[in-house]
């Protein structure tokens, strides 16, 4: 298989990328501008954008990988992924947009009146971004190395620079053209060669790989522990979206609560359509290239289905054009990570006051750092599966954010104290079940169990805790909580006293 063709896809997707946004530079001059787009972000625009951030390396190559591997089970990963905005559609989006708020140190500022809530917020949302960004540069590791035979650090080096470079320009204003972009082009690189394989399945076109014996592939919850397994997945990915920094800072970019949530609505569209691909890819990757399993490679099988299949132009062409999907794929969940991330570190670490010119500089540096450690930490980090290291990141999220938005948007009872309880104690546990994992420190039993997949343990504990803590410390619920929960709630046309927080100001109490 020529490599040439695969190598001019990823340039070409990296250019772009720069080139597009470049474009955004010349409109981003303020700090708003860089969080959040002004608040100017149109619903189609913004659910395109959304869609491709949320997209991927589990989803366009660990997907596939791991439906191949462990068969059924596995088609509960964008059931769970894309259900998930369903959840947030309902419970959170438009009351999250009300908030006015930058970040989700700034919500949880907002909310419980605490600079204690919103410095534990701050250690979570950078914590869950880096965590998550090590599959992306993972991911582009192992698509250079399939296509090219590259080191393992070049993909993640080339990732790097190009976020870095994109973020740096123009913040959320630069990424949304950019991943609104990334979104359309993997549904493409997926979708195209889709059409050639089933052609190629039907023709029988090559010998022996007409049939395959599904029968135990296809058999559901067989393994050990797999009903508690399957279960504490549907908890991470179902609950898991609503606390993903990167997916949350989007609904900043809406006008308003309604656009929210047509938005949501949207991206539920572009994100089921997307989803049956993936799944294709992996029941075709049991055909025609079964081997990967046990060779290791099974994340791979996107990337050599084509190879498989044909030979010739047709493959090289058809492997360039999933080899620029995938790279789209990390550049721009990267980029909204790195946006996530950098908001919060320069706004509690960088700076302690938010004005035109500091602002816009404390980003810039905040990106440089992020990126930086990212990088490092994927050199360092053990070889996950790149779908099941996103799915861990999903039960961190879930196990932390989710509970602090759900019960402070809908239930007044929620205390400073309780909140900064929930996140640390859901957070130490979700996060010392996925440092296990990533670092390679194997358990036995129900413990191994528990470790590689805590969210049916960690989320009930993490809201046990945010309503126990609160419940002992009724008397200490903020001060403004009338005002706060009049701006979450009530529709923004009407004139209410919904308080005179601002993000901007967020380094203050209020």
């Amino acid at each position: 298989m020529s490599t040439a063709a695969s190598i001019a896809a990823v340039l070409v997707v990296s250019v772009a990328t720069l080139v597009i946004g470049a474009y955004g530079l010349r409109v981003s001059r303020t700090t708003s501008d860089f969080y959040v787009a002004s608040r100017g972000v149109g619903p189609v625009l913004n659910a395109s954008a959304i869609s491709g951030e949320y997209l991927s390396a589990a989803s366009f190559l660990g997907v596939a990988g791991l439906i191949l591997v462990r068969g059924t089970d596995m088609l509960w990963l964008p059931v769970g992924w894309t259900a998930g905005y369903l959840l947030l559609l309902v419970f959170v989006a438009a009351p999250l947009r009300r908030s006015g708020a930058y970040t989700l140190p700034d919500f949880a500022q907002l909310r419980c009146e605490s600079r204690a809530a919103r410095t534990v917020s701050s250690v979570l949302v950078v914590a869950i971004g880096m965590l998550y960004l090590v599959p992306q540069f993972q991911g582009a590791g192992l698509t250079l190395r399939t296509l090219t035979g590259a080191p393992r650090w070049v993909g993640p080096l080339v990732v790097a620079l190009v976020v870095a470079l994109n973020v740096l320009a123009g913040g959320m204003r630069s990424i949304t053209l950019v991943q609104a972009f990334h979104y359309w082009l993997k549904l493409v690189a997926l979708l195209t060669p889709v059409f050639f394989f089933l052609g190629a399945w039907a023709g029988h076109g090559r010998p022996g790989t007409g049939t395959v014996d599904l029968a135990e592939w296809a058999e559901p919850l067989t393994g050990e522990h797999a009903l508690y397994l399957t279960y504490s997945l549907v908890v991470a990915t179902f609950l898991g979206t609503m606390g993903l920094p990167h997916v949350v800072v989007r609904f900043y970019t809406n006008r308003d609560g309604r656009t929210a949530r047509r938005t949501t609505l949207v991206v539920l569209v572009l994100l089921g359509g997307f989803y049956v691909l993936p799944v294709l890819y992996g029941v075709l990757g049991k055909v025609f290239a079964a081997d990967l399993v046990a060779a290791g490679r099974a994340d791979s099988v996107v990337l050599e289905l084509p190879g498989r299949v044909f030979a010739g132009p047709v493959a090289d062409l058809l492997t360039a054009l999933v080899a620029a999907g995938a790279f789209a794929a990390f550049l721009s969940t990267s980029s909204g990570l790195v946006v996530s991330v950098a908001g919060v570190l320069s706004q509690d670490l960088f700076r302690r006051r938010t004005e035109h010119g500091q602002g816009i500089r404390a980003f810039r540096t905040a990106t440089g750092v992020c990126v930086l450690v990212a990088l490092l930490l994927t050199l360092a980090s053990a070889d996950v599966p790149v779908a099941h290291a996103v799915e861990i990141t999903f039960a961190v999220a879930a196990s932390t954010f989710c509970p602090m938005l759900v019960l402070g948007i809908w239930w007044r009872g929620l205390t400073s104290v309780g909140t900064i309880c929930g996140l640390v104690v859901g957070g130490s546990l979700s996060m010392t079940a996925v440092l296990t994992t990533m670092f390679g420190i194997g358990q036995q039993g129900w413990l191994g169990a528990i470790l590689t997949q805590p969210a049916a343990v960690t989320v009930p504990v993490a809201f046990a805790t945010m309503v126990l803590a609160s419940v002992l410390t009724r008397g200490r619920r903020p001060e403004h909580l009338a005002q706060t929960m009049v701006r979450l709630h009530a529709p923004e046309h009407l004139r209410l006293d919904r308080g005179t927080f601002h993000p901007e100001g967020s380094t203050a109490r209020r």
